[in-house]
């Protein structure tokens, strides 16, 4: 079937840009500068359906469902780049927040040929993972029509799973499909098409967004701290340190200590130190309240 691209927003020209290749190099990055500036904006508009997505995912964590994205080319690529960055960041399981892509792995360093236009791979890709609904799916698509994500969502739907769409175009197939449409309205490209630019940054934004949203509300943060986070190198070893001492004004050798107590875990040496508590009843505290820290210290104050 013939798509015409002519109504997509994404796929129109940009007057801003037309002449982009006849500018100076400062002048030309002025251009692409001013374009990315309407990004932010474009997403501030979705942020009423952002916090029903957000909401959506918190619900499938407690009831131990997945927060599963789903694209083709660079959309599928920021879906599996957001999902791989939770276990470091959130200490979060690896198969809690998972990334399909048109084509699997092969598709995130090289494009793979017809992968996007087939309705029933993204269908397998869905069986494969054994979706329930229990999960939340997330497609990702700027143009809103990719023929792999529609077949992902369309079957999704008929297990009752929660879908969440995120497009740059406001009218598409894909909205039509969602519970719930996140629909960032960027314009057209610096390059026509490209939808890599404008479009990738918005949906990369949004992302951040589901999932740092999605962890906070899961009691994975303590103010604006990472509470979860996994000592995986030097500098995360030193940053769980620094998180201690910023959440409890202790001492750097009594975080490390507390630290040391309870192996390594952020959030289990807060409430020793906060609460004056050993590792172990520290560990039962969470482990009664969810791992929210507040709610155990509140029960206990």
């Amino acid at each position: 079937m013939k798509i015409d691209l002519t109504r997509l927003v994404t796929e129109s020209r940009n007057p801003a840009s037309a002449n982009i290749d006849t500018l100076s190099t400062l002048d030309m990055l002025a251009v692409m500068n001013q374009e990315d500036q309407q990004v932010a904006l474009a997403v501030k508009a979705q942020l009423p359906h952002i916090a029903k997505a957000v909401n959506a995912i918190t619900t499938a964590f407690a009831q131990g469902g997945r927060l599963i994205y789903m694209g083709a080319g660079t959309s599928g690529r920021l879906g599996i780049l957001d999902a791989s960055e939770c276990p470091p960041t959130f200490g979060s399981k690896a198969e809690q927040v998972v990334g399909l892509i048109a084509g699997g792995h092969p598709a995130i360093l090289k494009a793979v040929e017809n992968a996007e236009d087939n309705t029933e791979l993204g269908e397998q890709d869905l069986k494969d993972l054994k979706l329930s609904n229990k999960d939340v799916l997330v497609g990702i698509a700027a143009s809103g029509r990719t023929p792999y994500v529609l077949g992902g969502m369309a079957y999704a739907k008929t297990l009752g799973v929660t879908v969440v769409a995120i497009a740059c175009n406001p009218q598409c197939a894909m909205v039509d499909e969602a519970d719930i449409a996140i629909t960032p309205i960027v314009g057209p490209e610096v390059v026509t098409g490209s939808s890599r630019m404008k479009a990738g940054t918005a949906q990369k934004l949004i992302l951040n967004m589901l999932t740092t949203g999605a962890m906070i509300r899961s009691g994975k943060v303590y103010g604006n701290l990472m509470v979860d986070v996994e000592a995986t190198n030097a500098k995360l070893v030193q940053r769980q340190v620094n998180i201690v001492v910023e959440a409890t004004g202790e001492s750097s050798q009594a975080a490390e200590a507390a630290l040391n107590a309870c192996n390594r875990h952020c959030k289990t040496a807060i409430l020793m130190l906060l609460a004056g508590i050993n590792a172990e009843q520290a560990k039962a505290r969470l482990e009664q309240h969810n791992g929210f820290i507040r709610n155990a210290l509140n029960k206990h104050q």
